[in-house]
């Protein structure tokens, strides 16, 4: 089991940790698919909706919040029946806006790992405005239920009436659906190649600014991030920030960067360089390569 989760590992019922103590092997980066969710259930013999509260401080040990020292953990449920932790992370000595709430930090594990549609939201401390309207965003947004310890839940629209959303940008198809942009570049660097697909699959429909960051750790493994736009704008989360979320939720650290790559396109209003930049500097001490690339 990883030495992350050891202090959060007895706060679980004794059942529900024996149960999930396998699952905590060294690859272990929050994500439980829907066999594993039944059978913590059904070993722990509680309901799902108890497991998944339980399982909230395993998803904050994910956190890294030398800020706030506040760790915030949650739970994105897709429609498969999977599962996917995200936790809080903030840049040290960086300006705010630079960090990831763990809503986004699930939300954005779910798409990286292929989930099309979130349906439930478990939380241990109630979204913030930022964060409820980030998931205003998702597919069926308004109807995603929000689950909290000890409270009633309640779907997204409850926390967040009279919402203003994609829609209302005249966007039909929002964050998760599918969306693929094709770019020309002509490269057999594996990491860039990487780049290009996450860059195409981004989310950017009120700039074209598709973007995606690659980082890579010494020992050659890679840790992705995609632009994901929103309509009220300050909430889109950028590439760097999702890509070094990824790296924290399998367990590196950020002086294990050694290389960093930002493809974004040359038809964007904007561009995310300066950011991306600024990001990558207060982590590691390596250069952003910077490769900006042509539609089909």
């Amino acid at each position: 089991m990883q030495d992350r989760f050891i202090r959060s590992i007895t706060q679980l019922p004794t059942p529900l940790a024996d149960a999930l103590i396998p699952l905590l092997h060294q690859n272990f980066a929050g994500h439980i698919d829907a066999q594993q969710l039944s059978e913590l259930t059904n070993a722990s013999k509680m309901t799902e909706a108890e497991v998944l509260l339980a399982l909230l401080p395993i998803a904050a040990a994910l956190a890294k919040p030398p800020i706030s020292e506040f760790y915030v953990g949650a739970i994105a449920k897709g429609k498969s029946g999977d599962i996917y932790m995200g936790a809080n992370l903030e840049l040290p000595g960086e300006a705010l806006f630079h960090s990831v709430h763990a809503e986004q930090s699930a939300i954005s594990h779910a798409w990286l790992s292929g989930e099309s549609q979130i349906v439930d939201m478990i939380v241990n401390a109630s979204p913030c405005g930022h964060c409820r309207q980030f998931m205003n965003e998702l597919v069926d947004g308004a109807k995603i239920t929000i689950h909290l310890p000890a409270q009633d839940s309640h779907s997204l629209a409850y926390y967040l009436p009279y919402a203003f959303g994609p829609m209302d940008l005249n966007v039909t198809s929002p964050l998760l659906a599918k969306h693929e942009t094709e770019f020309a570049l002509d490269s057999s660097d594996p990491m860039i190649i990487e780049g290009l697909d996450h860059a195409g699959l981004s989310y950017a429909p009120y700039t074209q600014s598709y973007a995606a960051v690659v980082l890579e750790t010494a020992d050659g493994a890679t840790y992705c991030g995609r632009y994901a736009e929103n309509a009220a704008f300050n909430p889109s989360m950028l590439p760097m920030q999702m890509a070094l979320s990824n790296l924290t939720r399998h367990n590196r650290e950020f002086g294990e960067i050694s290389r960093a790559v930002l493809i974004e396109s040359s038809q964007g209003k904007i561009s995310l360089v300066g950011a991306t930049m600024d990001a990558l500097h207060t982590v590691a001490a390596i250069e952003l390569e910077h490769i900006v690339v042509d539609p089909v």
